[in-house]
């Protein structure tokens, strides 16, 4: 059974006509579901629920098996520490917090059939999301051709036009300096929308000549931007490279004045692991060392090919003190291209009066495969197309200043729909 359709249940409440008992023998009655919660940390925040006579308000987590509660380690995380109900299919085990209180467990009691149940939960679920944020849901089903090409050309121009500004702003901030300004935003995009944050802490903490002082040495900037993100401790390092790295973190450390982030920023659950925030610091650090002027090189790059040439790592045995890096998977380097190089390379353009090299911009976003994230997801069950990154940052832009902020009468769409 797979522990998405017990999220499902819970949060559609579809155990209500089934009477609820802690493995204790408690009854439970569910007040609140609470709100889900798709970022890190436990499942359903903000349930209420009755267990015997006392009422909790606190965190629901949902596990298929009790036993993958210490299998993720939460028995280890104070971010579990308030979690007032574990919800489970299979009761193998009791568990525990980090303060090592014992955690209400019930397993969860509701209707078959549940093939049905497995069958209906993916579409019905995405559904529901699409349905309820985007208004005009049903026009679009009956009639895709609603949101035009024109529109969606317009759409990516005002994209572009944000993402210039957002450029314009940090600039102010940095002084003019594009290429400090290049490479905060690219330390930001690094984190991949679950670490931006943090990424962007990071870099905003390291600047970049200190990083270019070391540039020849991998190890050095590694250590860093390793010792900046806060990951790199005494408590934390494992093998001789990281006491290695930690070492050299300290004499830099001491060198340039440098204070570390607070590492309770990253974020791990449910994260693959190409994307462990280790991982892509080492990544980052390699790329600044293969290029001392990667935003130069960038603007001037010729072809699609040669920027994403920019984002390849190249092996690098120079230091054996420390571990090459893998490799930039390609949609990573699709998402890079997407949201900092073309960006950067828009808004130079803009600043320089070269509109053709503008243009030329937006044209490339047409040869980037198409993004896959949730809200493209959105429009393609309601049957709009996606072809490549032009669609899905005009889609994604649609739908962040429109549909969400209900600005349908500023939209292309809205007005067809509701104003005739």
């Amino acid at each position: 059974m797979p522990e998405i359709l017990l999220h499902y249940i819970w949060q559609r409440s579809l155990f209500a006509c089934m009477q609820q008992h802690t493995t204790d023998g408690l009854p439970v009655e569910i007040l609140s579901v609470g709100e889900h919660n798709r970022d890190a940390g436990p499942d359903f925040s903000h349930a209420q629920v009755r267990i015997g006579h006392q009422v909790w308000v606190g965190n629901v987590e949902i596990h298929v098996r009790a036993s993958d509660w210490r299998r993720h380690r939460h028995h280890q995380d104070p971010a579990y520490n308030n979690v007032v109900l574990h919800v489970v299919r299979d009761n193998d085990e009791p568990t525990y917090n980090a303060r090592g209180e014992k955690i209400p467990q019930c397993v969860l009691r509701y209707p078959d059939p549940q093939d049905y149940l497995s069958q209906m939960i993916v579409h019905a679920q995405q559904m529901d999301t699409a349905w309820s944020t985007i208004p005009c849901h049903p026009s679009l089903l009956l009639d895709p051709s609603l949101l035009t090409q024109g529109w969606r050309d317009a759409l990516l121009w005002q994209r572009m036009q944000c993402r210039q500004r957002a450029i314009m702003q940090l600039l102010d901030i940095t002084k003019q300096n594009w290429n400090e300004a290049f490479y905060i935003t690219l330390a930001h995009n690094f984190g991949f929308h679950t670490n931006s944050m943090p990424f962007e802490a990071m870099a905003l903490q390291t600047p970049l000549i200190y990083l270019q002082k070391h540039r020849n040495s991998l190890f050095q900037v590694t250590a860093m931007l390793l010792g900046q993100s806060g990951l790199l401790t005494e408590q934390s390092v494992r093998s001789d490279e990281q006491k290695a790295l930690l070492s050299e973190y300290r004499f830099l450390q001491k060198k340039f004045g440098l204070q570390p982030i607070d590492a309770v920023m990253w974020k791990r659950a449910r994260m693959r692991p190409q994307n462990a925030p280790e991982r892509r610091i080492r990544q980052l650090a390699q790329l600044l060392c293969q290029s001392e002027w990667l935003f130069s090189e960038m603007i001037h790059a010729h072809s699609m090919d040669k920027m994403r040439e920019l984002l390849c790592l190249q092996p690098d045995d120079s230091d054996t003190r420390v571990l090459s890096p893998s490799a930039i998977g390609k949609r990573s380097v699709d998402i890079l291209l997407i949201n900092t190089l073309l960006p950067y390379r828009y808004a130079y353009a803009l600043a320089h009066h070269d509109e053709q090299a503008a243009q030329e911009v937006l044209e490339w976003m047409q040869r980037i495969p198409a993004e896959d994230n949730s809200i493209i997801r959105q429009w393609r069950l309601i049957g709009q197309q996606v072809r490549s990154a032009a669609d899905t940052q005009a889609l994604i832009h649609l739908y962040q200043h429109y549909c969400q902020n209900q600005q349908c009468i500023n939209c292309e769409v809205g007005k067809l729909v509701f104003l005739q």
